[in-house]
């Protein structure tokens, strides 16, 4: 009875690393080392975990979102998942407790100004450009500031996203993020590239996100999607958010 048990557990296990890519193709020949590899089965249990919880959201965005932050920080409490491949006038944001494994939050969310109208198609790493930035980011502290309650962001991607905290792109609530805003213009208004939030919501989502977590933002860019480390991470131990 055991060994059935743990053939059906490890062909289950196989089955599940390969849906997400993790192993190589000729990997049936080191299976074992490859399953029991440190971090492996966390990426697979965080993936499956984050599809079920929004069975709304783009099951590959959220693939992608689990190995970023397996790679960046396996132990993390919360994260945050924005897929600006979708108009703004519907709910791309995401924030999952992981470790209660609940959906906290789904959301409307803006984009920046110069990243288009009701949908986002160009981002940008450059001050004054007004645009949005895609790649994983590590919150930080919350504040008061000129947008209200707000929270900072620090991108980890080099040339993707590192100069966020610099051009002040955080999280923060806004009148233009609204169902009747979009009834009267077609889409939501649009920030300086903050991604902006209703201003019901903004004081507790950003208190549920802040202090050390993360948020991921998605859209198909060619040149990200195979340049990014977060997406590339052989080391055992990941956490290149640490370094």
């Amino acid at each position: 009875m055991a060994i059935k048990f743990l053939s059906r557990w490890l062909s289950g296990a196989f089955f599940g690393v390969m849906l997400l890519g993790i192993l190589p193709a000729q990997a049936n020949d080191n299976f074992l080392a490859q399953v029991y590899k440190p971090g492996t089965l966390h990426k697979m249990a965080m993936d499956q975990t984050l599809i079920r919880l929004a069975p709304g959201a783009n099951p590959q965005v959220l693939r992608l979102a689990a190995r970023a932050l397996s790679c960046a920080d396996p132990d993390a409490d919360r994260l945050a998942v924005i897929d600006f491949s979708l108009p703004s006038t519907e709910p791309r944001l995401w924030v999952f407790d992981l470790q209660r494994r609940k959906l906290l939050f789904k959301e409307l969310v803006s984009h920046g100004q110069g990243s288009g109208n009701a949908m986002a198609e160009t981002f940008s790493n450059v001050p004054d450009s007004h645009q949005s930035s895609i790649g994983l980011f590590r919150t930080l502290n919350s504040y008061q500031g000129s947008n209200g309650y707000s929270l900072r962001l620090e991108g980890l991607e080099p040339g993707v996203n590192d100069l966020a905290y610099r051009r002040a792109i955080v999280i923060h609530g806004a009148d233009y993020v609204s169902e009747a805003f979009i009834e009267q213009t077609g889409r939501l208004g649009r920030s300086h590239g903050c991604p902006a939030v209703r201003q019901e919501i903004a004081a507790p989502l950003i208190d549920s996100i802040k202090e050390d977590q993360y948020l991921f933002t998605y859209y198909p860019d060619p040149q990200w999607l195979a340049s990014s480390d977060f997406f590339h991470c052989e080391r055992d131990e990941g956490q290149l958010a640490l370094k």
